[in-house]
């Protein structure tokens, strides 16, 4: 039996709100066939997170649901937020528990794939040829730029104004231990790097600039480029292939991974990673958010969260051979022609959630044996 099978893996789950029960359901029937089927064992944990926890809590994220998030080896987060809330605190909004849990495990890389599935390629709104074969991965910075820095707010002026306020702040350390993670990860994919910011009109982007392309100088075999952001994303829209790792901002590459993600044809695909130093912490979670116009409808598309599990095997628990197993299980049931609502398509079958669970597990038993 291997190490990692030996091992009892820690990890909270914090569902949140909207859809993310629902989808966190069938990542917990992942779980359980992995214990029963691949021998790993899990230590599991649940809490609550965002709009639920402000209402159980009076606030998005507890310190005690906070310290447990520190214990563990892993967080799997589902999604936050809906107009149920839209009137609370600012600081007590949905969204600033995932943004306090961020910042407190210090997860300063996003790992955002945009990777498009064979039978998924008509869905995408780009002409097939430019998204078949789509790999792309972008690297978010994610505790630090304007969407932390100091000062901000909203000020009200003598003249009778407002004037809202934010600073993009960045410093070299915060470059320099991003950048190594976009390089080290290209070193394990095709090679190449995209380093996305506006250096012509912004310092703290002429910074990232800079440095950059002095971590660079550390990676002779891998291929290097500076790109401004604007044209970046146009450059996602028009040729997307040409990228492999793409390295930018937390403001920026808040804005580029959506612009990737909808190349693959749905969001509800597509999963994300936020990871801190190796050992100290990582949260996984869909790219989808809550989606509170289709929660309780049970029609939300699970495979988002089940990916993002399969990135927590992938890259905290060491147990790549079964991350494989459920990407491998995914690409059967859409070579299948199983859809959800989000991806259906002309002469596909129409599932709700939990029966795209249940081909899920079909298809992890058939590829097991």
């Amino acid at each position: 039996m291997s190490d990692t099978q030996n091992k009892t893996h820690s990890m909270l789950i914090l569902p949140g709100d909207g859809i993310g029960p629902e989808v966190m359901e069938e990542v917990k029937r992942v779980i359980t066939w992995m214990e029963e089927n691949r021998g790993l064992k899990f230590d599991i944990s649940e809490d609550h997170v965002g709009g639920r926890a402000y209402d159980e809590y009076g606030v998005p994220l507890a310190d005690k649901t906070l310290q447990k998030a520190k214990e563990v080896g892993a967080v799997m987060f589902g999604a936050v937020g809906g107009s149920k809330w839209d009137g609370v605190d600012y600081d007590k909004r949905p969204e600033a528990g995932l943004l306090t849990l961020r910042k407190e495990l210090n997860l300063f890389a996003n790992l955002r794939p945009a990777l498009c599935f064979e039978p998924l390629v008509d869905a995408s709104s780009l002409k097939p040829e430019l998204v078949s074969g789509l790999d792309i991965m972008i690297v978010r910075e994610l505790t630090g730029g304007v969407y932390f820095g100091e000062p901000r707010g909203i000020e009200e002026l003598s003249n009778g104004q407002r004037r809202g306020v934010n600073t993009q702040v960045y410093e070299t350390y915060e470059i320099h231990r991003i950048g190594h993670v976009a390089f080290d990860l290209a070193r394990k994919r095709r090679g190449h790097v995209t380093s996305s910011e506006k250096a012509n009109v912004m310092e703290s982007g002429l910074l990232w600039r800079e440095e950059m392309e002095i971590i660079a100088r550390d990676y002779p075999d891998v291929e290097y480029q500076n790109m401004l952001a604007d044209n970046c994303g146009m450059q996602l829209v028009r040729a997307p292939k040409q990228f492999d790792v793409i390295v930018t901002d937390n403001l920026f590459g808040d804005m580029l991974s959506d612009v990737a993600a909808m190349l693959t044809g749905s969001l509800g695909m597509l999963p994300s990673a936020s990871l801190g130093e190796v050992g100290k912490g990582a949260l996984y979670e869909p790219v989808h958010g809550s989606a509170p116009d289709i929660a309780g409808k049970g029609i939300a598309n699970p495979l988002a969260t089940i990916l993002s599990f399969a990135m927590a095997l992938r890259y905290t628990y060491d147990c790549g051979d079964e991350a494989t197993l459920i990407e491998d299980a995914v690409n059967e049931v859409l070579k299948d022609g199983i859809r959800t609502a989000d991806i259906q398509q002309e002469g596909k079958t129409l599932v709700s959630t939990s029966e795209m669970g249940d081909h899920i597990l079909a298809a992890l038993t058939k590829l097991n044996k």
